[in-house]
């Protein structure tokens, strides 16, 4: 969407901030013996504190209040009993959420406990990605040389990135455009537009390079194996450096 009023960045703002607090409030929970159920529900209390709505319930009537994937899963896992955490496990939490017509998307990938895995640098490599393709956004600039960006400093840390996933356009549904690949996709003409908001996500992967779906039809799983690490942010574009809607969440302290 793009912002038109104060009430409209209110609106935005406020849904961003709760889904910042939640994922930073659930990876603050989440620990070794735990289900990935146990950690949903606990998500699922947090947005019903907000008054807000989950996302991918509300529009896909997925089988669960957050999506919350485990080790070689990239995305969209689906909560469960029979997923319990254990030490060295890697994690990704995604919570998107609507309250009052409004919006917002973000997740943050990290280690249980100790990371006697050694999963850490490509955490920090997606990390930095993100921060650094956040920079590089204003007004005017081509959607297409973002993807480039993420692309090229995924190679430059010894990583891929999965083509078949994007970040998107976001605010008043949640998925709008933009998509925003993580590679550079010379058929988007695309450029940001200042007040545009969208989510910008990446999706820095170890050996696969495209999102496969499971039996379950929801969980997606890289074609070559391996681990993705992926991070999220709501933003403002703006003429400038972009104003990070979700920045409660932590994950750029």
């Amino acid at each position: 969407m793009s912002i038109n009023n104060d009430s409209e960045l209110a609106g935005i703002r406020k849904i961003s901030e709760i889904v910042a607090l939640t994922v930073r409030e659930m990876k603050a929970y989440a620990s070794a013996g735990m289900s990935t159920k146990e950690l949903d529900d606990y998500g699922k209390t947090l947005l019903e504190k907000y008054h807000a709505r989950s996302a991918p319930l509300l529009t896909y009537k997925f089988p669960g209040c957050t999506c919350i994937s485990l080790n070689g899963e990239i995305a969209h896992g689906i909560p469960s009993d029979s997923k319990v955490l254990r030490e060295g496990d890697l994690i990704n939490i995604d919570v998107s959420a609507e309250l009052d017509g409004f919006w917002a998307d973000n997740g943050a990938s990290f280690v249980i406990g100790e990371d006697i895995n050694n999963h850490f640098p490509l955490i920090n490599a997606s990390r930095a990605i993100l921060k650094k393709a956040i920079s590089n956004i204003r007004g005017g600039v081509r959607v297409s040389d973002i993807g480039g960006l993420i692309e090229s400093e995924a190679k430059k840390s010894g990583y891929r990135v999965i083509k078949n996933l994007t970040g998107h356009g976001i605010g008043r549904s949640l998925h709008e455009a933009p998509e925003v690949a993580n590679y550079r996709d010379n058929f988007n003409k695309q450029r940001f537009a200042k007040n545009q908001v969208v989510a910008v996500e990446t999706f820095i992967s170890t050996l696969s390079t495209i999102a496969d779906t499971t039996e379950d039809g929801w969980t997606l799983t890289g074609n070559k194996g391996g681990f993705v690490a992926q991070f999220e942010h709501t933003i403002l574009v703006t003429s400038g450096l972009p104003v990070i809607l979700t920045e409660s969440n932590g994950i750029f302290e």
